[in-house]
């Protein structure tokens, strides 16, 4: 919990004053059944009606300073809690982006938006209940027995024997609960994995009519989450029952002993109610302290496994200073051989090419053969198991990533547009292009027709993931958000795949007019999509089979060959 902690100097004020109004209420409270016990012996017994309507309104007066107090005390917690989660928060995302994508792959989405979201929400509620009642409830249980002993010592004995006994009973379910509440989160990640996977894929799904299987297989998972807050609940659940018992056992106790001292004349009926009343407020406040502890070990259990996350860094290293650069877009692949975290055999091996500027680079071979991984080496996505990837003459590896990443225009395979307007979205590749920048960008990825057909232009609204635009649109328009920074090299991959063939054509061909004339790195499936290339380099299984022109591929390269052929074949003679 040191993250969380660290911004406890900025909330200092909040931590003091939060418990010290509590205390201050409870102070209160404790003072209210003396005033009871003053009422019964002496204005009751009395029949002096002045002396009770005095007590009455002494009462409400401990009544409404109380409240003030809770009010005070609840305003400086939830700034207090509010304010540090909100924090973590801030840098746990701040991390999460500062990680590699080596890491993002080895946590997974599910556990990254439950731990930002759930274990986050769950230490904010923690902390508040901490502030308020950590201090307050066991203040009140030994300032009653305390109370108690002042109004009489023998008749006390009670408060003296049941509350180690509780307090036992408390830590005790404590200590089981907290592991399995730890199981318990690990269940919800798997949860909130599988129905992010079906949200995602619900196309998919009944396309193929796996409804009934996937509910099936939700609700597999369902149980068995629900079984284990059954278990965690249970046993959590037997705290007040169990402090119920105790605590009626020895009210019995009071009340008997009580009565046979009222008898003897040693004590009054106000100081057996007074006895009762604070019995009654310890009762109170250990069924509070119960639920709090329940929801501090929720909160711990929240708080380790976010200080997990922090415990990972990024295997990226990061240096202070660029390189100095003898080139300016070049690319080279020395050697380079690359295997994903926890892979048995290596995405890529023993890659050796190289690029000058403004060239057009093609990379093409089947599925899974390793075309994505290569292009996601060049702006250090990953790093290299072996070999270099050099950009402009050094070493990928010698670049803050920020230095190095701004040099790129990358498109994604998956096109992800965020909700907002177009010009927003285009905007996330230069906050600061102008009107004709962005028309440039617009018009060379074969947007323009998108924006003309818009009511609103540059303006239209954009739905969460683009949803409101087809899949040609949107690949066009992230083309034309990866073209707004004017990159120095672009990166495409696989993101013309849903446009047809005359598209591609004008979009290839916009592409080499650009002015600034950017090093472009195409990957493909289609071998019409990078035969004009300057360099084509052809990938099986990993390995580069093959590395020239669309000419030179044909003749010399097989796996290139096969692939022309199979998608130009015509009437038995390829073309």
């Amino acid at each position: 919990m040191k993250h969380l902690f660290r911004f406890f100097p900025k909330y200092r004020k909040e931590f003091l004053l939060g418990p010290f109004f509590k205390l201050v209420e409870a102070s209160f409270e404790l003072c209210v059944p003396l005033v009871m016990r003053a009422i019964i012996d002496v204005g009751i017994a009395q029949s002096d009606k002045g002396y009770m309507i005095k007590m009455a309104l002494l009462l409400v007066l401990l009544a409404l300073l109380g409240l003030i107090s809770s009010v005070t005390a609840q305003y400086f917690a939830a700034k207090a809690s509010v304010g540090m989660v909100g924090g973590l928060k801030s840098e746990l995302f701040s991390h999460l982006q500062s990680l590699s994508y080596r890491e993002l792959d080895t946590f997974g989405t599910p556990t990254m938006i439950t731990r930002m979201t759930s274990d986050c929400n769950q230490v904010q509620s923690g902390l508040n209940l901490a502030l308020r009642l950590l201090l307050r409830s066991p203040f009140v249980v030994f300032g009653a027995m305390i109370m108690a002993l002042t109004v009489d010592v023998n008749a006390s004995m009670p408060f003296v024997i049941v509350i180690p006994i509780l307090l036992a009973v408390t830590f005790a379910v404590m200590l089981v609960s907290i592991p399995m509440y730890r199981k318990v989160q690990g269940k919800v990640d798997g949860l909130v994995g599988d129905l992010r996977e079906n949200l995602t894929g619900v196309r998919v799904l009944r396309a193929f009519r796996r409804e009934k299987e996937e509910i099936k297989e939700f609700d597999r998972r369902n149980s068995g989450l629900k079984r284990e807050q059954n278990r965690v609940g249970a046993i959590s659940a037997l705290l007040n029952p169990v402090t119920y018992v105790i605590i009626n056992f020895a009210v019995l106790y009071l009340i008997w002993r009580g009565a046979l001292r009222v008898d003897a004349g040693k004590l009054t009926q106000g100081d057996v109610v007074a006895l009762y009343n604070y019995m009654g407020q310890i009762l109170v406040e250990l069924i509070k302290l119960a639920n709090l502890i329940i929801q501090i070990t929720k909160a711990i259990a929240c708080a380790n496994r976010i200080e997990k996350v922090f415990s990972v860094e990024s295997s990226l290293s990061e240096p202070e200073n660029a390189p100095e650069e003898t080139a300016h877009g070049t690319v080279s692949f020395e050697n380079v051989s690359f295997a994903y975290a926890g892979a048995s055999d290596r995405s890529l091996s023993d890659i050796t090419f190289s690029c000058e500027a403004g060239q057009t680079v093609g990379i093409i071979g089947g599925t899974g053969s390793g075309k994505t991984s290569l292009v996601s080496l060049i702006p250090r996505f990953y790093d290299v198991t072996e070999g270099k990837v050099k950009v402009n003459g050094s070493d990928v590896k010698d670049y803050p990533s920020g230095v190095l990443r701004r040099k790129f225009g990358v498109v994604p395979q998956q096109p992800t547009l965020f909700a907002g307007t177009i010009r927003e979205n285009l905007l996330w590749g230069d906050e600061n292009a102008d009107e004709e920048t962005l028309a440039e960008a617009i018009n060379a990825a074969q947007a323009a027709d998108i924006v003309r057909s818009k009511e609103k232009g540059l303006d239209e609204e954009v739905e969460q993931g683009g949803r409101n635009f087809s899949g040609g649109q949107k690949q066009r328009l992230t083309i034309a958000r990866a073209l707004v920074r004017r990159p120095e090299f672009l990166i495409l991959d696989d993101s013309a795949s849903a446009l047809d063939f005359a598209t591609d054509a004008s979009l290839r061909k916009a592409l080499r007019a650009l002015p600034y004339r950017p090093t472009v790195f195409i990957v493909s499936q289609r071998t019409s999509s990078v035969r004009y290339a300057d360099v084509i380099v052809v990938l099986d299984e990993g390995k580069a089979v093959g590395i020239g022109t669309h000419d030179e591929l044909l003749v010399s390269c097989p796996v290139y060959r096969e692939i022309h052929e199979s998608q130009f074949r015509k009437e038995g003679k390829a073309v």
